[in-house]
């Protein structure tokens, strides 16, 4: 039932009159894991959709991670409103190939861009989000030492555009900094054994060969808060395509490190997404 209520948001926003068709092309990010926009696993400080201040946009899209043990299939929207506030939802499904099991998510996301501009000099676009995520197949994290299949993730960000930045080519920046005590990003449950919430970082960049192609990569650093496995820090290398302001494609290879005791997950990442 949520996939067909994405699946309609989805023909919506792709066939709707644009009602926020104001910001460059490919500044409102793509679409991240976790249901926000940004990058595949960071968010960024710029808000979906292309609407403007007093305009509303959104986008919609659906995500597949593939590694050598697990196979992860994500399917959200995000609502985004002035360009200052986005809303978001996120269902996360996990197959671990191995157990023959499925271990599924939701994640509910706000953003808010309280200050700068991506575009412009002075200070670069800084935001602060929420992601609540709760887990709906708790016995596989419970097992590995898992202290709750509820959590939340709170994160500061900060978003540039540097027009001409590199030989001519526009660069793009992303650091973000995450309190966050989640497995696996939740999937594993949230917490363990005398854990909290840990500071960590993560960044992005992206160098475009033209207004529609951009590549780059990513980094997200992990809490390890379960003795039982070990968790390693996620990164990826991607290609973004932006054809227009109504579609975009990413494509990367990604490195997840150990997952649950699995060693070297390492595969691909594909994500499509509708803007209005």
């Amino acid at each position: 039932m949520a996939e067909r209520r994405l699946l309609c948001i989805a023909l919506l926003l792709a066939a709707g009159p644009a009602l926020g068709q104001g910001k460059l092309l490919a500044t409102g990010g793509a679409w991240q894991l976790e249901g926000q926009a940004g990058g595949g696993i960071v968010p960024w400080a710029v808000v979906a959709g292309y609407g403007e201040a007093g305009e509303w946009g959104g986008s919609a899209a659906a995500t597949r991670v593939s590694v050598d043990d697990f196979d992860l299939t994500v399917a959200g929207a995000s609502l985004g409103l002035g360009n200052r506030f986005e809303l978001g939802y996120a269902r996360q499904s996990l197959r671990v190939a191995p157990l023959d099991l499925t271990i599924d998510q939701d994640v509910l996301s706000a953003k808010w861009r309280f200050a700068g501009d991506l575009l412009y000099p002075g200070l670069p676009a800084l935001a602060a989000g929420v992601q609540v995520k709760h887990n709906r197949d708790f016995a596989v994290p419970e097992a590995l030492g898992a202290a709750d299949d509820t959590g939340v993730d709170a994160w500061v960000a900060a978003s540039r555009l540097w027009l001409n930045g590199v030989a001519g080519r526009n660069l793009f920046t992303n650091v973000t900094l995450r309190a966050s005590e989640a497995n696996q990003a939740g999937l594993l449950g949230f917490g363990g054994e005398g854990s909290d919430h840990e500071l960590l970082l993560e960044a992005s960049a992206g160098l475009f060969l033209d207004r529609h192609w951009v590549v780059g990569a990513e980094y997200r650093q992990k809490p390890d808060n379960l003795a039982a496995v070990r968790e390693d820090d996620w990164a990826d290398l991607f290609i973004g395509w932006f054809p227009t302001k109504r579609v975009a494609v990413v494509a990367a290879w990604a490195d997840l490190g150990d997952i649950a005791g699995l060693r070297d997950q390492r595969g691909w990442y594909l994500s499509l997404q509708v803007n209005r």
